[in-house]
C-alpha cells in the first residue's frame, strides 16, 4: 500500500492512496473460501463448490465488497497512524470512468482513490484548578413571596358587573358579539358571540383589545386591525379586517382577598402553607438562576482559556443552523435588520462569532469529558425522557414510543445531560466564591444566558 499526502492546509488534508491488485485478490480469494462453505448451487455437494466457480458468479459482488472494506480498513489505520481525529466524515473520490471500475472489478489494476479529511486539532486544555468563578446568590424575601402570591392571586380573581353607563378600562372585561370581514367579505371563524375579553391580556390580535377602550355596554364600535404575518391561518396572515364589535357587558377586576380561604381553593391548608409552597418554588427558580450564571460564566473562561482554529466545516454547519433560524423567525413576525438596528452582514458576522464559539466549547467539553471518563448512563437518559413525558400529561406513551425509536432525538437529551456533568466537574476543581445579589442582579443578564453556548 502507497500512501502519499497530497494535500495539508491547516486542518485540511488529502492522501492518495494505492492499494496492489494483487492484495485485493489475496483478501477476495479469502472471502471465496469462506463463501464456499456458506453457499448452495446445484450440481455441487455442500462445501465442495470449487472456488474458480465461485469466482465466476461471486467475483465481482466480493471484489466490491472486498473493495470497500480495504477501503475503510486503510483510512482506519492511516488516521490512527497520524493520531488524527476527523471533525467530519472523509470524503472519498474513486475512479469514475466506466473502464476504470471494470478493470478494479475484475482485479486487473490496483486500487487507487483520494481521501480528503477534516481534522480536529489538538486541544491543550487548561488547570482548571485556576479558574476563579462568582457564584451569585439570591435569597428569596418575604417580599419576593409576598409578589408571587398576589401575583397568584390576580391571575385567580373574579369580575363583576360594572355601574350602568360605565365604561372599559384596561383591566376590565368585556364580553362581545362580532363579526369580521376582508376587503367586505365575512371570513370563516371571524365571528363570535359571548366572547369575553380582558383588556389589557394581549390575548386578541393585536389593536383589537385596545379599542375596546372607553366603550360601553350596548355600544357597537368598527375595529380595524390586521392579522399578524405569522398568523396561524396562511389565508388570514398579513390581511387587513374590520370587526364590527358590539360590547354586551363591562366588568371590572374583583379584588382577592389573600388569607387560608384564598389558600385552600388553590389545595392547601393556610396562607401559612401557600407561603411555604411559593418560597420553595422562588427558591427553586432562583437556583436555576443561578446555575445559569454560573455556567455562563465558567464558559466564558473556557472560552479565554482555549483559543484554537475550530474546523471550518462544522463552524459552517453551526452557523447554518442558526442563521436559518434567524431568518425564519424575522420573516415570520415581518422584521428586518433594519428594524434591529443592524445590517444583515453585521448580523452574519455576529452569529458566526457566536457558532465559532459554539463549536470551540463543544469541542473543549468533549475532550475535557473524554479524558476524564465522564459518561452519561442510560438510566440517566431514561429518567429524562420520564421527565420529558410527565410533562405532557396525557401523552406520555407518545413521547415514550418517540424517544425509544428515535436515535436521534434521545442524542439530544443526552447531550445536554453531557455537558452538565463536565461542567460539574470542572467546577469542583475551579474556586468557586458566593456572592450575595439582589434578586434584579441574578437576573440581569437573563438575555445573555440564551446565546450561551
Amino acid at each position: 500500500m502507497q500512501v502519499t499526502e497530497t494535500l495539508s492546509e491547516g486542518l485540511k488534508h488529502e492522501f492518495k492512496i494505492s492499494v496492489p491488485a494483487s492484495d485485493l485478490d489475496a483478501k477476495a480469494g479469502a472471502k471465496l473460501v469462506d463463501l464456499k462453505d456458506k453457499v448452495r448451487i446445484n450440481g455441487f455437494r455442500p462445501g465442495k463448490v470449487p472456488v474458480a466457480h465461485l469466482k465466476k458468479v461471486y467475483g465481482r459482488s466480493v471484489m466490491a465488497e472486498t473493495i470497500d472494506q480495504t477501503i475503510r480498513d486503510t483510512n482506519t489505520q492511516l488516521f490512527s497512524d497520524r493520531g488524527f481525529k476527523l471533525a467530519t466524515e472523509p470524503k472519498i473520490t474513486m475512479p469514475s470512468e466506466q473502464a476504470e471500475v471494470e478493470e478494479l472489478l475484475n482485479g486487473k489494476t490496483d486500487l487507487t482513490y483520494t481521501v480528503a479529511i477534516e481534522v480536529v486539532p489538538a486541544i491543550a486544555l487548561a488547570d482548571f484548578k485556576s479558574f476563579q468563578v462568582e457564584k451569585p446568590v439570591a435569597d428569596v424575601s418575604d417580599t419576593d413571596v409576598d409578589e408571587a402570591i398576589k401575583r397568584i392571586a390576580d391571575s385567580n380573581r373574579g369580575y363583576a358587573a360594572k355601574a350602568e353607563g360605565a365604561k372599559a378600562e384596561s383591566g376590565d372585561r368585556v364580553t362581545i358579539n362580532f363579526k369580521g370581514t376582508i376587503n367586505g367579505e365575512v371570513f370563516e371563524g371571524g365571528t363570535g358571540e359571548g366572547i369575553q375579553v380582558a383588556i389589557g391580556s394581549n390575548t386578541f390580535i393585536p389593536g383589537f383589545e385596545e379599542q375596546l377602550t372607553g366603550i360601553g355596554a350596548g355600544e357597537t364600535r368598527a375595529l380595524k386591525v390586521s392579522f399578524p404575518k405569522n398568523y396561524m391561518n396562511d389565508k388570514l396572515a398579513g390581511q387587513p379586517a374590520e370587526f364590527e364589535t358590539t360590547a354586551t357587558s363591562i366588568e371590572a377586576p374583583q379584588d382577592v382577598a389573600i388569607d387560608d380561604e384564598f389558600a385552600k381553593t388553590l389545595g392547601l391548608e393556610s396562607l401559612d402553607k401557600l407561603k411555604e409552597a411559593a418560597r420553595e418554588r422562588l427558591a427553586a427558580e432562583f437556583a436555576g438562576a443561578t446555575r445559569q450564571r454560573v455556567k455562563r460564566a465558567l464558559l466564558d473562561r473556557l472560552d479565554e482559556a482555549h483559543r484554537f482554529e475550530a474546523p471550518p466545516s462544522l463552524v459552517d454547519e453551526e452557523f447554518n443552523l442558526m442563521w436559518n433560524s434567524v431568518k425564519a423567525e424575522m420573516d415570520s413576525a415581518g422584521k428586518t435588520f433594519a428594524d434591529e438596528d443592524t445590517t444583515e452582514d453585521k448580523a452574519k458576522d455576529e452569529y458566526r462569532k457566536i457558532a465559532d464559539r459554539r463549536v470551540r466549547l463543544g469541542l473543549v467539553l468533549s475532550e475535557i469529558g473524554e479524558k476524564n471518563k465522564i459518561t452519561v448512563t442510560d438510566d440517566e437518559v431514561g429518567r429524562a425522557v420520564i421527565e420529558r413525558a410527565r410533562s405532557m400529561p396525557g401523552r406520555e406513551k407518545e413521547v415514550w414510543d418517540y424517544y425509544r425509536s428515535n436515535a436521534q432525538a434521545l442524542a439530544q437529551l443526552r447531550a445536554p445531560i453531557y455537558e452538565d456533568k463536565v461542567v460539574d466537574f470542572i467546577l469542583e476543581l475551579a474556586n468557586v466564591t458566593e456572592k450575595k445579589v439582589s434578586r434584579e442582579d441574578l437576573y440581569k443578564d437573563e438575555d445573555a444566558e440564551k446565546t450561551a453556548a
